[in-house]
């Protein structure tokens, strides 16, 4: 068997052993529902934000950025219900239920952090309200970086608008990255999954290490949104199984499957990490033994 198949079978089976031992199918299952009830509060807090720093499109942009990269029959209810909940007028940015929903979309975060320990193989050593601050801080940056994308998606029209008019040349140019939604999705999310894999869990990593896992968590990713989109078209009878609760257990039931994706692809990454640590290890035993012969004959013949 070529070296290349059977390093690839050690790390495949490596990473779904220790997934299935260290309770990945729970863990999945935990992130799913604490990504769904972390969605609503961090809109309405983003969208608090927002308003204040004069990005009044932020839920729009949030809700395109967030689900333009879902099948639209699994998206389309839940973004449905997050735009009639963003209607709601609400108080100023710092009233005590805009607090309270930064607080509880944090726990999504820390619901990532804990899979990533456990696929990355680590015990978290940070104290847990650093954690806490972390994961608060990281749902205050994904506001502030959605609040500057909403700006520029509408300063964008306007700017295709008048360059139309004074600069022909940059109207194309700009009139392209106006209809760039579901790239600029793409894009969001994947920065999203590297920020993830290196600076949630405890450790450290490099870029190089966690692209294997990122690389196939987005092609898992897409097979799996897109088969699980054709199942619901062709074969599933959620609506008479769970009559009004069709169209949150159908987003469940998605939310489930991407964690496991996500967290197996964590495992992945500590598979190979775990693998090329011994191949490294190996062939600096074996040189050093190589010098150590070397130098021995050399005594010898001097």
């Amino acid at each position: 068997m070529p070296a290349f198949i059977r390093i690839t079978w050690k790390v495949v089976f490596d990473a779904l052993w220790h997934f299935s031992l260290d309770d990945g199918w729970a863990m999945a299952s935990h992130v799913a529902l604490s990504s769904l009830l972390a969605v609503f509060p961090f809109l309405i807090f983003g969208t608090a934000l927002g308003s204040f720093l004069g990005a009044d499109q932020f839920a729009e942009t949030a809700v395109h950025l967030i689900f333009d990269a879902w099948p639209e029959s699994i998206a389309k209810p839940i973004a449905d219900e997050i735009v009639r909940v963003l209607t709601i007028p609400r108080g100023g940015l710092l009233t005590v239920s805009v607090l309270a929903a930064a607080y509880f979309a944090s726990n999504g975060v820390e619901a990532l952090r804990v899979s990533l320990n456990r696929a990355y193989r680590v015990t978290e050593s940070r104290y847990w309200y650093v954690t806490r601050l972390a994961s608060l801080g990281f749902v205050l940056a994904g506001v502030l970086i959605l609040a500057a994308l909403s700006i520029l998606l509408v300063a964008v029209p306007l700017a295709v608008r008048y360059a139309g008019q004074w600069l022909p040349w940059l109207g194309g140019v700009l009139a392209t990255v106006d209809n760039w939604s579901l790239p600029l999705a793409l894009v969001v999310l994947t920065s999203g999954l590297l920020v993830s894999h290196l600076w949630l869990p405890d450790g450290h990593r490099k870029v190089i290490d966690v692209l294997p896992g990122i690389a196939l968590t987005l092609v898992c990713w897409t097979i799996g949104a897109y088969a699980f989109a054709s199942y619901l078209a062709t074969f599933a009878t959620y609506v008479s199984t769970y009559a009004g609760l069709a169209s949150i257990m159908i987003v469940l039931v998605f939310l489930y499957m991407i964690a496991a994706i996500f967290i197996i692809g964590a495992e992945i990454n500590a598979a190979i990490l775990k693998y090329r640590v011994k191949s490294m290890v190996r062939r600096s035993f074996q040189l050093r033994n190589g010098n150590d012969a070397a130098r021995e004959e050399q005594d010898l013949a001097d």
